[in-house]
């Protein structure tokens, strides 16, 4: 199951407002929580004991929490690979091992007997995760997720993003990318220009950046990396359908009652006989066969418009189509709404027999 989660930087913030953002993110469904030991420089002492507050009140959340951690972070606190005990008692469900180690203590660690989920690091793109598993581990309790880039210009660019992401998929281990909000104003470090897994993120919508990561299907489970993120985007980011492309529409003037009800309301997919300048969703030509769908709004066709073949098709008429390119129009087709700029390069994604749907953006 696909799931959205949020990320926390103790050391950046009171341990009141680190409660408040868990309990507001929790109501709108989010499960997953990413935080950070290798950031912390205040005292021991109290950084564990406001570790130990935070995941507590994650669980009353039904939130699971991994730190990001690294070989210097276990001299730090003295733990060994051997001996996770640390991190239990932390409240912690996994630690994600920014840096690991050679591949035969990740193996073991993965062995402990708390169940802590041993997260490894997916962006560098080496054979780092294919060496651990020659050593036997526990793959029940391997975790992938990427890194996030706070200076500009420095995140994943995206084929490489794609290679290293199957590198894990294809072992059957489940995957996390992070988004950036634009409200949050802070992660781990001092650089805040954003916080994403891929830099082609950086200047997107916050629920463009996650549509796309859960349309590429090498991505599990979308992290917001800085915080705090809004409400606002906490509420956009649940209501993303996690398994079914979702399209917002800004729609024509004047567009009939019923065309609106077959973009919003009726079920779509695209057919597996494919065209290369439109994705076809046919049912509604079937159900409102009897229907006149007089030509109302005909300009010529731009990639991104949604369609429906007006009556002067004949048996095409009440197809809802999107055009994939820019075409000529006949007169008979009608332009009922267009894709919204941002979310065009979604249309790569569709794929045949995908389903998909839309969201009015003035609702």
């Amino acid at each position: 199951m696909r799931q959205l989660g949020i990320s926390l930087y103790p050391n950046h913030t009171s341990v009141a407002e680190n409660i408040a953002y868990i309990e507001l993110a929790s109501q709108y469904g989010f499960k997953r929580i990413f935080t950070c030991l290798l950031s912390v420089d205040q005292d021991i002492e109290q950084a564990i004991n406001d570790f130990k507050i935070i995941t507590a009140c994650a669980k009353q959340n039904s939130m699971e929490v991994i730190a990001d951690v690294a070989p210097v972070i276990f001299t730090k606190y003295g733990v060994s690979y051997q001996d996770l005990s640390f991190f239990k008692e932390l409240g912690l469900d996994g630690i994600r091992l920014d840096l690991g180690f050679s591949g035969i203590e990740e193996a073991y660690m993965t062995l402990n007997p708390y169940g802590l989920k041993i997260e490894l690091n997916v962006s560098n793109g080496t054979k780092y995760v294919d060496n651990i598993i020659s050593y036997h581990p526990n793959v029940e309790n391997i975790l992938g997720c990427h890194n996030f880039y706070p200076h500009v210009y420095t995140g994943l660019g995206y084929n490489h993003f794609i290679k290293c992401s199957k590198q894990f998929k294809d072992l059957g281990i489940r995957t996390a990318a992070f988004v950036n909000s634009k409200s949050a104003m802070f992660g781990p470090w001092p650089v805040t220009e954003g916080l994403c897994t891929l830099e082609m993120h950086r200047d997107l919508s916050i629920d463009v950046q996650t549509k796309h990561l859960f349309a590429t299907n090498v991505i599990d489970d979308v992290i917001i990396a800085n915080a705090f993120a809004s409400e606002g985007e906490l509420k956009c980011l649940s209501e993303i359908d996690k398994y079914m492309l979702e399209f917002t529409v800004v729609f024509a003037n004047n567009i009939p009652e019923l065309e609106k009800k077959i973009v919003l309301e009726e079920f779509h997919f695209n057919r597996g006989d494919v065209s290369e300048y439109v994705a076809r969703s046919t049912q509604s030509r079937v159900k409102y066969k009897d229907h006149n769908f007089p030509p109302f709004n005909t300009p010529d066709i731009r990639k991104g418009d949604v369609l429906i073949e007006s009556s002067l098709y004949s048996r095409y008429a009440g197809e809802l189509q999107i055009a994939l390119k820019d075409m000529k129009n006949s007169g008979k087709t009608n332009v009922v709404g267009r894709i919204v700029e941002e979310e065009i390069f979604l249309l790569d994604y569709l794929e045949p027999w995908m389903k998909f749907k839309f969201t009015d953006l003035n609702k």
